[in-house]
């Protein structure tokens, strides 16, 4: 593996001249750069490719000199790291690795089948409440296709849809980067969460006001905890944080055991904790901003034949399922 060290625009230059002359490299050698990327040593990629380290050392370093770019640093005992090119170069591999999947399937002759693994990101309030209903009901539409959940934080899901690690994440549309783009699935509105006992239950709609000098339990979790503190931040008010989690659970159960009171978006069909208190749900008198759930993907990902099946059904499920 050599050690020369480029700028980004070689690197670009040199990806560029490969794709055009297509013989400069290979398939082979971008899904073993990938793999030892993913994996952070060549040892993990061969295990993962079922191929010995040697094959995938001696192809990187053909790859690398084919490029004309560095893309790994080598770690004594302590695998490999990929170098600035690397990393700006592996999302672009992967990219380039699946819609040549994506040309194989349609060359041997499948027609209109919607098949192969999907990669979906979820927020993590949200997955139980949805994905086992429309996993289940997608994958029994097509049987040939799979969905492989992966639930996060909306940090680490925007991480996954910029890295191409994902091709779709369902979750709400708050503070998200440019380079994402999205299709609306519900919108709700913030309610407020209250032990069955307290004094304000006799209320049909709570004003943030009242709830000023109340105990409040904070949703941890991006971006659920900047969402809600804009709330109080727009109203004038500095909400009493007694206690923060990032579990939805645990801030019911909290709630339940009569700890404060939250605000939420996401709402369980039922009014339960899970130690069998009753919580009861109040809409705010304010209007405010709406927390909106959508389907999210990169801007520049082109959508293949199972993607544009999973976007439609999606779609469909919650125009279909508006009482859930």
């Amino acid at each position: 593996m050599g050690f020369r060290i480029s700028g980004q625009d070689d690197a670009r230059s040199s990806l560029a001249t490969g794709m055009r002359i297509m013989l400069r490299y290979s398939l082979r050698q971008l899904e073993y750069f990938v793999a030892t990327a993913d994996g952070g040593s060549l040892a993990k990629a061969a295990t993962q490719l079922g191929v010995s380290q040697p094959t995938i050392s001696v192809a990187l370093g053909k790859l690398e000199d084919r490029l004309g770019v560095q893309l790994f640093i080598r770690h004594h005992a302590h695998g490999v790291s990929l170098t600035e090119v690397g990393q700006r170069l592996r999302s672009d591999a992967r990219e380039l690795l699946k819609h040549a999947g994506q040309l194989q399937l349609d060359a041997e002759g499948l027609g209109q089948a919607v098949r192969g693994e999907l990669h979906l990101g979820c927020f993590t309030t949200v997955a139980p409440l949805y994905l086992p209903a429309i996993i289940s009901g997608f994958e029994d539409s097509f049987p040939e296709a799979r969905v492989k959940l992966h639930e996060g934080e909306q940090d680490d899901l925007i991480a996954g849809l910029l890295a191409g690690r994902l091709e779709f994440a369902l979750l709400y549309r708050w503070e998200m980067p440019p380079k994402i783009v999205s299709t609306p699935l519900r919108t709700f509105q913030p309610h407020v969460l209250l032990p069955e006992r307290h004094s304000l239950t006799k209320r049909r709609r709570i004003a943030l006001a009242s709830l000023a000098h109340e105990p409040f339990i904070l949703l941890d979790v991006s971006p659920s905890r900047s969402y809600f503190l804009a709330i109080f931040r727009a109203a004038g008010i500095q909400p009493n944080v007694v206690f923060a989690s990032p579990s939805i659970e645990m801030v019911r159960g909290l709630v339940g055991r009569n700890r404060g009171y939250s605000l939420l978006v996401t709402r369980p069909p039922f009014d339960h904790t899970y130690d069998g208190e009753r919580i009861v749900m109040r809409p705010l008198a304010e209007a405010t901003f709406p927390g909106e759930l959508c389907l999210a993907r990169l801007d520049r990902v082109r959508s293949t034949r199972l993607m544009q099946a999973f976007h439609d059904y999606c779609r469909d499920w919650f125009q279909s399922n508006r009482g859930i």
